[in-house]
């Protein structure tokens, strides 16, 4: 048994953060002021200006290893974010973004017209059978949020099948609002549910809100009949993790002063919240908490987990108050996650060995008596498993492309041996994407979500026995949509080291040329494994249909090759993410899908900081950038332990505490290799409560852009005052960031043309 955590459940109040407690020497002087008044008020916007702001310069310098490194906007940080003087900054630079694009906004309404016009606002999810309930979300039309439903249809003993369907018409049983997104969202600028977890008896759901886009949320328990409240929220520094322990209690899990998940709570219905019992606490700071549960239900698990280790406890439902027990020991480079079928738990565990994962099995009353199902293979990753009472579903990829695998299991109780015999679920689009959805564990049917670049996302329900999948729903596009107008393509770039690098593409087919004539939006990301499929959005169709090509780099560091091609692109293998991305730039440029002048290039978060990196490196190769709250400040950030997600990521980026880590991450960082060159055109974004890339970055990174820029080329910064690290939350609010956006790609490459005027 693990011994239980001492303490009450933490309530954070968010206050300053200090500098890291390093040996660095800092001076600080003002050198100069606002070329605006500078405002004692907050909330006042100052009037639009023609001439870019420009902040004062307070001279910082950072010392270490011998190295000085002299930051002038590091006053920009504000942890309390209510600094009159930088809240005045802010709003002067979204009044000269408004300023610029102004002569735009026609055109910009009507791309958000375009895109608005696509979508069917009053639709429903395709619903998922739970017991005797379906369940799904509807949208309004009109409205921001969805409706989470339900309807109550008795089961009749059939066994689920691909072709049930909820009834529909007259004489098909009410629809039950459990809850109103629109209503909840009424009081707030942000709206955000996190998770919506209905009880195994269908009585209660309990949900995690979040209101202000901080990713700190409040979780609720109501009635799913009355929506009632049952007993008070729970409150405090709570993550969106929390599972259902049987019908009559809650685990959930909260976060430390610099937001990382370290405790895991069991919350009982009927008590305080001060009573809960803290079932374990995570203390080494560069391991988070995660929590997820069984399919069949009847256990949980808690994993904690670095950017390399990852071990698991569980916690049986039905006696939660026995508390976690060890399912895999923690050891320093072996992955492991966990599902559970009958008397068997089964692992997938990866190791420097079986970097793409092998899948074990296990008795649950011996734990230690191991059984290989799928050993490792070096050209296939197993990414997941889904496990059902007959069937497993194993998520895997090969050369860079998703796939599904089925096996039929032994009667529960037989022993279980080496799978073989699985069988591949078929897929059409050269490139897509594919990902699982919830399923009935007791069922034949595994539901799935697919899409392409040209597909609407759909959701199948595929019979594990018969091979048979149906089409549950597919979303609906409207404005004239029609995929076949469409081409999709994988080409492969060489990379400086001979590695082939795909991309995705898809272009107009009656609209482009191939002549070098084109213009082409790239999207790249390349960090934390996590793999960039190529899905449908229907906003790019505002570009695609004005001629434009959209391409992504599937760049080293993401995950779709393989586990491989994540450890080549990180620590200090970072720059092949960035020169990755470059050879995919020179690749469509030589093969004359676009030419540098007509080159645009777009990355988010982390792959902000690839777009930061590389017109740092390349400014002349690309025309226009768009930086979404690009992590830029690197060294600086991966520096100051006090800053959420620095200490988890020490084993992604490096330790700049370690002098070899320190002048390598150095020798990228976006701030830290600001020259003076031309630039091309430039966006960059941020979100004034985002907790993962504070908005300070994004905000110096434009200060030191316009101090050293040696062009007259656009640089806009908009940061977003009442949101966070995903933007706005309202599904029209982030339409119209699409098209802002896209309005300024087209300005950028001077296409506004008539639909200006």
């Amino acid at each position: 048994m693990i011994e239980p955590c001492v303490g009450r459940p933490l309530f954070l109040a968010l206050g300053s953060s200090t500098r890291a407690n390093l040996s660095i020497r800092f001076h600080s002087k003002v050198s100069s002021v606002f070329s605006q008044r500078a405002m004692a008020k907050t909330t006042p916007s100052p009037s639009p200006s023609p001439s870019p702001p420009t902040p004062k310069k307070v001279r910082h310098e950072m010392e270490l290893f011998g190295d000085v490194r002299v930051d002038n906007y590091y006053w920009l940080r504000d942890d309390s974010r209510s600094n009159p003087e930088l809240l005045s900054y802010l709003h002067q630079e979204n009044a000269y973004t408004d300023s610029i694009m102004s002569g735009t906004k026609q055109l910009e309404d009507h791309i958000y017209t375009e895109i608005r016009g696509r979508i069917k606002e009053d639709d429903i999810s395709a619903p998922m059978r739970r017991g005797s309930y379906f369940y799904y979300t509807r949208n309004l039309e009109g409205k921001e949020y969805v409706q989470h439903c339900r309807c109550y249809v008795p089961t009749s003993g059939v066994p689920t099948s691909v072709y049930d369907t909820m009834p529909t018409g007259p004489d098909a049983p009410s629809e039950h609002i459990i809850l109103d997104e629109n209503v909840k969202a009424l009081e707030h600028t942000y709206y955000s549910i996190g998770a919506f977890k209905v009880s195994p008896n269908n009585k209660l759901v309990a949900y995690a809100e979040d209101t202000k886009g901080d990713e700190i949320y409040t979780v609720y328990i109501i009635d799913a009949e009355s929506g009632m409240l049952v007993g008070k929220p729970l409150v405090g520094s709570i993550t969106s993790y929390l599972e259902w322990a049987g019908d009559e209690a809650l685990v959930y899990v909260t976060m430390d002063d610099i937001l990382r998940p370290d405790k895991v709570w069991l919350h009982k219905l009927g008590t305080d919240q001060l009573d809960n019992s803290c079932l374990y606490h995570e203390n080494d700071e560069t391991f988070s908490l995660d929590l997820q549960a069984s399919e069949s239900k009847k256990y949980l698990f808690i994993a904690s987990e670095s950017k390399i280790t990852r071990f698991v406890f569980y916690l049986d439902t039905s006696k939660p108050e026995n508390g976690l027990v060890v399912l895999t020991a923690r050891v320093t480079g072996i992955d492991t996650s966990a599902s559970h079928r009958g008397n068997h738990f089964f692992i997938k565990r990866r190791s420097d060995e079986c970097f793409n994962s092998e899948l074990l099995a296990c008795p649950v009353e011996n734990i230690s008596a191991t059984t290989v199902l799928l050993p490792h293979r070096p050209s296939i990753k197993l990414q997941d498993i889904q496990l059902f009472t007959n069937h497993l579903a194993v998520h895997e990829r090969e050369n860079g492309l998703p796939r599904i695998s089925v096996y039929r299991l032994p009667s529960v109780g037989e022993p279980l041996e080496r799978l073989q015999g699985g069988f591949a679920v078929d897929f059409i689009d050269p490139v897509y994407s594919v990902d699982p959805l919830e399923s009935e564990f007791e069922s034949g049917v595994l539901r799935f979500s697919y899409s392409s670049m040209r597909t609407p996302p759909s959701v199948y329900d595929y019979d594990m026995d018969t091979g048979i999948s149906v089409l549950k729903k597919i979303e609906t596009v409207l404005g004239g949509f029609d995929a076949s107008n469409y081409v999709t393509e994988r080409q492969w770039a060489t990379a400086s080291d001979g590695t082939q690098i795909p991309i995705s593409i898809i272009y107009q087919k009656n609209l482009v040329k191939l002549d070098s004539s084109d213009p082409l939006l790239l999207y790249g990301y390349g960090s934390y494994e996590i793999c960039i499929d190529p899905t449908f959005k229907a906003s790019r169709f505002s570009l695609l249909d004005r001629g434009f090509i959209y391409a992504i780099a599937h760049i080293r560091g993401g995950g779709e090759m393989g586990r491989q091609w994540y450890e080549n692109g990180k620590l200090l293998k970072k720059k092949n993410t960035f020169t990755d991305f470059i050879a995919c730039a020179e690749y469509l440029i030589d093969k004359k899908y676009c030419s540098k002048e007509k080159l645009c290039i777009n990355g988010r978060s982390a792959g902000g900081l690839l777009i930061g990196a590389v017109i740092n490196m390349r400014p002349n190769l690309f025309k226009a950038a768009v930086a979404g709250v690009p992590f830029v400040d690197v060294v600086t950030t991966m520096l100051d332990p006090t800053i959420p997600l620095t200490t988890s990521e020490w084993e992604e980026w490096g330790d700049p505490r370690q002098e070899e880590f320190y002048f390598y991450m150095k020798s990228y960082s976006p701030v830290d290799n600001v020259k003076a060159q031309n630039y091309p055109d430039i966006l960059v974004t941020a979100g004034l409560n985002d907790p993962r890339v504070m908005y300070s970055e994004p905000a110096k990174f434009v200060a030191k852009l316009r101090e050293m820029k040696t062009n007259d080329n656009l640089l806009l910064f908009k940061c977003e005052m009442g949101a966070g690290h995903f933007s706005k939350s309202g599904r029209f609010e982030k339409l119209q960031e699409d098209a802002f956006t896209y309005t300024f790609i087209l300005k950028a490459l001077n296409m506004l043309g008539s639909e200006q005027q």
